[in-house]
């Protein structure tokens, strides 16, 4: 396992999308915690919701590295090094 992750120049200033999770909207499930894509700013159900779609739009995209939207969360997440990064990475604030 790394210690350091590899990818942090493939961060955007990503802006979520939206506050919920699309794949549970359309498919009409629920979520547990919302994660936010650093490179593209899909926002995607953690992998204590039933469907996992971060996990799943990080496996169709290789888009590694996610970042809780949840209040109080200050953590980002590489998927391929496999390691949580503190403090999170700023969203780009709204204009």
């Amino acid at each position: 396992m790394e210690t350091i992750c590899t990818h942090l120049l493939e961060v955007q200033a990503a802006r979520p999308a939206s506050r919920e999770c699309g794949g549970c909207v359309a498919s009409g499930g629920a979520w547990v915690h919302l994660r936010l894509c650093l490179t593209c700013g899909y926002v995607g159900c953690c992998n204590s919701s039933e469907n996992r779609h971060a996990m799943r739009h990080f496996l169709e995209t290789g888009h590694p590295l996610v970042q809780s939207i949840e209040p109080h969360d200050q953590w980002s997440y590489c998927y391929l090094d496999e390691i949580f990064l503190l403090p999170q990475v700023p969203l780009e604030e709204s204009r």
